[in-house]
């Protein structure tokens, strides 16, 4: 499981370096198996400044080259070849320096260099944006904006991101860490017994309300002990297209490819939270929806656009022409977010876990969703990760919510209690604790 640092830091306000953090969840049994750098751009644009072009004349023995002569802020303009057909004079553009290190789409790395290019020396290089890894236009050079001042590093006018991402060996029993909010529980509580006490800071859903009703789809749940809850709402008015920086850098360093707004934003949760969440394309939903398990054979198309054989064990979200998605494992091809969504159906539940399991078992489909739900997921979040999602898809796609919570949770889920002896702490860990310590310890983890 990856864990991001900067992630951590939205819980808790800590400024340990990250080998003591590392060290500090190993002793409370998160093992860090390593902790590796990460880059939102890779090599953090180390090298490239914005360059002031003063002059730009064709090159006299080629054709599609241009001699310019850039001011990089110290002073000295420097002669740069460019093979742009859009730079000019008087532009503000990415200088890669002599001995700035890119690379290619391939990742690997080249130097820039001093050097002649068709008998004009070369004392850089104007970048296209795929040169820097900022998008993958190479039409032209990156214009960059006029009020910057020669010499200004790129990494700070592109807001590159740094952060160390801890790789933890996530032992089966420790299904309450599954999330940055878990690990930065156990963290807080670390750090509580350490002498640094820090709070711990919950994401908001204060100013989650309802938009209007204009879309509602009704929920039937045919088999409640497969999924004991179910909460569900709708989002209409929203644009499909891709998320922000911060969101995708999120996803990005804990090795995870942005899709799209919405997918991401299910994704955050997940991480975030530890709550599965899918997205129906609420266009595709046929009359209403409904969670059952269908006849053995029947054919379902997931979103690999692989035709599986359904198993009369599987739970499904159906609506009333057929399935729409394998429960806590996988979508459906038909009903998925595409670049046309303009309105969704958002699902946040908690399922059995051995059902879930075997279904994963069974199609071979192992999923970030399919992991946690049957290692067993905290049922009393799902309304709250529902709000936190909806909010966080407001904030990147617009739209409003446009339907009441649907809530099925008829059998409530109760807290289960534990006996712990103080006499029997003492004997197992051969040290003797002071009680309140001990009450201490548990408080810090949100225990009752």
């Amino acid at each position: 499981m990856k864990i991001s640092y900067n992630w951590l830091k939205q819980f808790i306000k800590v400024d340990w370096k990250s080998e003591e953090t590392a060290a500090l969840l190993t002793d409370l049994g998160l093992e860090v198996e390593m902790v590796e750098k990460y880059q939102s751009v890779k090599g953090g644009l180390e090298g490239i400044v914005v360059g002031h072009v003063l002059t730009c004349v064709p090159h006299p023995d080629a054709d599609r080259l241009k001699i310019t002569t850039v001011d990089l802020g110290d002073g000295i303009p420097v002669q740069i070849v460019c093979g742009a057909s859009n730079v000019a004079a008087g532009q503000k553009v990415p200088v890669a320096t002599i001995g700035t290190t890119l690379y290619d789409k391939e990742g690997v790395a080249f130097q820039i260099k001093k050097g002649k290019i068709r008998g004009q020396e070369s004392h850089g290089m104007i970048c296209a944006e795929d040169e820097l890894g900022l998008g993958t236009s190479h039409d032209g050079i990156m214009i960059l904006d006029a009020a910057l001042a020669a010499g200004t590093k790129a990494a700070s006018v592109f807001n590159i991101e740094n952060d160390e991402v801890f790789e933890i060996g996530l032992t089966p029993n420790r299904a309450d860490a599954m999330s940055h909010l878990g690990t930065a529980r156990d963290l807080r509580a670390g750090l509580m017994q350490s002498g640094v006490n820090v709070g711990f800071i919950t994401p908001s859903v204060s100013n989650f309300r309802i938009d209007m009703r204009t879309l509602k789809i009704d929920v039937s749940v045919e088999d409640t002990a497969l999924a004991p809850r179910y909460c569900g709402l709708t989002i209409s008015g929203i644009s499909i297209k891709p998320s922000p920086n911060w969101l995708q850098n999120r996803l990005k360093s804990i090795g995870i490819n942005p899709k799209n707004n919405i997918v991401d934003v299910t994704n955050y949760v997940l991480h975030e939270l530890g709550q599965p969440l899918h997205a129906f394309d609420a266009s595709k939903i046929n009359g209403k929806i409904v969670v059952k398990t269908l006849p053995s054979g029947t054919k379902f198309t997931t979103l690999d656009d692989v035709e599986r054989t359904l198993d009369e064990e599987d739970l499904m979200i159906c609506d009333e022409k057929g399935p729409l998605c394998i429960a806590g494992v996988f979508g459906g091809k038909e009903s998925g977010v595409s670049e046309t969504t303009t309105s969704i159906f958002l699902e946040s539940a908690y399922f059995n876990p051995v059902s879930i399991r075997k279904s994963a078992k069974r199609h071979q489909l192992s999923t970030d969703a399919s992991f946690r739900f049957e290692r067993g997921i905290d049922p009393t979040i799902t309304e709250y990760a529902l709000k936190r999602a909806a909010l966080l898809i407001q904030e990147v796609a617009g739209g409003q919510i446009t339907s009441d919570i649907i809530d099925i949770y008829p059998k409530k889920i109760k807290d289960f209690p534990v006996v712990l002896n103080f006499n029997n702490v003492k004997k197992i860990i051969g040290q003797e604790l002071p009680k309140e310590i001990i009450k201490n310890i548990l408080a810090s983890l949100d225990i009752k």
